[in-house]
């Protein structure tokens, strides 16, 4: 029986694709919950948002997490929903290149 592709949002494509110009992080969660690792690790580097932090948890599970100014939200509520989010506002318009005006003779 063939395979169904899964169907994919272009509201969360354009979201990852403006969480790609947010500096990313990488860290290993030891023994804490992904989220309290990734909150230690904000407060000991003094991280600023926006950031990207990714928490892997063992060797085959990572996770995501988005350092924004109002908290800490998962990367996938943030790329579905990337226009609530102030400080994406401005990567959004700044990333789209503007068309030039050409003076004519």
């Amino acid at each position: 029986m063939a395979r169904r592709r899964k169907r994919k949002s272009r509201r969360r494509q354009e979201g990852r694709r403006i969480l790609e110009h947010v500096p990313q992080y990488s860290i290993e969660s030891g023994e804490d919950k992904p989220v309290t690792a990734a909150r230690k690790f904000i407060q000991a580097e003094g991280i600023l948002p926006p950031a990207l932090l990714l928490v892997k948890r063992n060797e085959h599970t990572t996770d995501r997490y988005f350092w924004a100014e109002k908290g800490l939200f998962g990367a996938q509520y943030v790329e579905e929903n990337h226009f609530l989010f102030p400080s994406l506002r401005v990567l959004e318009s700044g990333s789209v290149p503007e068309p030039l005006a050409l003076a004519s003779r």
